[in-house]
């Protein structure tokens, strides 16, 4: 039974594993907080791969938006092969990795180091060689995920970076604003598990799709990365991540009557921006799933996956993946795969 594997567990794990998380990280994410203040760190550069990549595309967005702070992603093989590092400057280099063990992530933050940078890390192993090479350590306190598609350490990574940000927005009027509404995400995650979406019943309709596209814009766009990742991981099946401004500029042409097109759509500045690219989508005939809280916009799919309201847009990407999560797993099961063991896969992966 699907209830009975560990992929199933530990999406439900999520609320609580979000509730220790913010509970047990916040004293460390106000001293890195307050170090960035004292260095006037002007930039951030995040070194990450898959889930922890998304979750990185996630803090560019935030970072950017709530903090002022501009983020890019590092290029490891430039330090673990071409033995080319740039140069940081007055950067706060931030590694983001459930096992900690990547080495090329690791030699991102310890030329940062050698550099004299500061270096931070968001690991789920505090005493993995990451976090050991790190200044100050964000552990995602998910346990052991025994699962090899990442479903609660991701989550955990985007609130770990929630709270950074809430932390360091502290003394800009925001930050109690913000940690208020970031206190009620487990709740808010527990809420949207309960909602009675029928994603078995529908993951049997596309038990034989092929090929799809998924589109996120703004905070969401990671969940677009990440939705596509789980379903890539789980299900096999030919999936594509898009903002919904880059669909627009070619990839669109690939839509054709009950083309699959899952679409995050929840409620926030970018809402009505993707309302017109439904339409768009409608008039070429796009079979729409759709993920979001605002009524009429779930009227527009022919397989809706409802959101609790009142989540703010920049928080939204830890409720949005959920049906995600869930969708790519009743799929997989509906094709009678492993959904703990996807073939050609290992839960850690050891690049250079």
């Amino acid at each position: 039974m699907i209830t009975s594997t560990h992929l199933y567990q530990e999406i439900h794990e999520q609320p609580d594993v979000l509730a220790r998380l913010l509970q047990e990280d916040r004293s460390e994410a106000e001293a890195l907080a307050r170090e960035i203040r004292k260095r006037d760190i002007s930039h951030v550069v995040i070194a990450a791969r898959g889930t922890s990549d998304n979750a990185a595309r996630y803090a560019k967005y935030l970072l950017g938006a709530h903090n002022r702070l501009p983020v890019g992603l590092a290029t490891p093989s430039l330090f673990s092969i071409y033995e080319q590092p740039p140069l940081f400057g007055n950067a706060l280099v931030l590694g983001v990795s459930q096992s900690g063990k990547s080495p090329d992530i690791v030699s991102v933050l310890a030329e940062a180091r050698r550099q004299g940078a500061l270096t931070a890390a968001i690991t789920n192993v505090p005493t993995s060689d990451l976090a050991q090479t790190a200044d100050y350590v964000l552990d995602l306190h998910a346990g052991e995920e025994r699962s090899v598609a990442a479903t609660k350490t991701y989550t955990s990574e985007l609130a770990a970076i929630a709270l950074f940000s809430a932390c360091l927005a502290e003394g800009t009027g925001g930050a109690a604003a913000m940690l208020a509404e970031l206190e009620k995400m487990p709740g808010r995650v527990r809420e949207t598990l309960a909602i009675p979406n029928a994603i078995d019943r529908a993951a049997e309709r596309y038990s034989f799709m092929s090929a799809c596209v998924v589109i996120g814009r703004g905070y969401n766009y990671a969940t677009a990365f990440e939705l596509a990742l789980k379903m890539k991981e789980l299900t096999y099946t030919m999936v594509e991540p898009y903002s919904s401004a880059d669909f627009l500029h070619g990839p669109l042409a690939l839509v054709e009557p009950r083309f699959p097109v899952i679409v995050i759509a929840p409620t926030g500045v970018m809402l009505p921006e993707i309302k017109l690219f439904i339409g768009k989508l409608q008039e070429r005939g796009a079979e729409l799933l759709i993920i979001s809280d605002d009524a009429e916009t779930s009227a527009c799919a022919r397989t809706p996956f409802r959101l609790p309201s009142g989540v703010p847009e920049w928080l939204s990407p830890l409720i949005s993946i959920i049906p995600g999560q869930l969708f790519a797993m009743h799929l997989a099961a509906a094709r009678d795969y492993d959904v703990d063991q996807p073939r050609g896969l290992r839960k850690v992966t050891e690049t250079r």
